[in-house]
């Protein structure tokens, strides 16, 4: 009955949430002037391997001084790929607010927290993950890569990269960080003697992103796999699917 009730609240709030079509930030930053210096060096010196040292980022204020930044921009200003690499580093930036701000997904009713009911401030406006990766990242972009770029400070989520994400240099970004996770056994798994695909869960929940871009969840896995004979295999289509159970223990210390 909690597991139903909680599920509930999640599909309600969604339904009524709402994304901010413009921005109106005060003290506005310039397109021209505006960076993601901050969150790099937050990125740099306190993420390893995938690994999050939380303490140490609650100790220091440059994430606070990034997202006082992010509130002072209208991203509708940038280039398409600079606006996919700001609302990409936002989400991060936030998912990292969150569980400084002691909200975890790690049980059904705080994921329901951390991703609906938190909202974090952003040109002006206000927006809580759930939307920012559904009616943004999603919707307006069409770019299934980005799956493999946010995260949600889980261990079964991508591992968040030690660099921040720049319009002039995505695409590269983007291809290394899917390879880096389709070729991850710890993620994804391929049985080639029984023919089975044992893949995480963003396969399952965002398979018509992946389907769109490449007409199958297995053809999309094909164009990143490193091992030549294994894409064949994927794209002759005889692998049977299954998904692996998502971890959502945090991905380092507990701040």
């Amino acid at each position: 009955m909690w597991y139903l009730l909680v599920s509930l609240l999640m599909m309600v709030q969604a339904g009524c949430s709402s994304v901010p079509t413009t921005f109106m930030p005060s003290n506005p930053v310039p397109p021209e002037q505006f960076s993601h210096r901050l969150w790099e060096e937050v990125l740099s010196a306190h993420v390893h391997d995938g690994a999050v040292d939380y303490p140490a980022i609650h100790l220091q204020g440059r994430l606070s001084s990034y997202l006082k930044l992010l509130d002072r921009m209208d991203p509708s200003g940038l280039s398409r790929a600079d606006r996919l690499a700001f609302w990409i580093n936002a989400y991060n930036a936030f998912a990292v607010k969150g569980i400084l701000d002691l909200y975890s997904p790690a049980t059904l009713f705080g994921r329901y927290r951390y991703f609906i009911a938190r909202e974090y401030p952003v040109g002006g406006r206000t927006l809580n993950l759930y939307d920012l990766e559904r009616e943004i990242l999603i919707a307006q972009f069409h770019e299934p890569r980005m799956h493999f770029a946010i995260v949600c400070a889980s261990a079964s989520c991508p591992k968040l990269q030690p660099w921040a994400y720049e319009g002039q240099e995505l695409d590269q970004q983007l291809n290394r960080v899917t390879s880096e996770f389709v070729n991850d056994p710890l993620r994804n798994r391929f049985d080639r003697s029984r023919k089975v695909a044992s893949l995480s869960m963003i396969f399952q929940w965002f398979a018509k992103d992946f389907e769109a871009r490449s007409g199958s969840v297995l053809r999309f896995i094909a164009d990143y796999v490193q091992d030549p004979s294994l894409k064949l295999e994927l794209l002759a289509g005889d692998y049977a699917v299954q998904f692996l159970d998502y971890d959502w223990h945090l991905n380092g210390p507990s701040p």
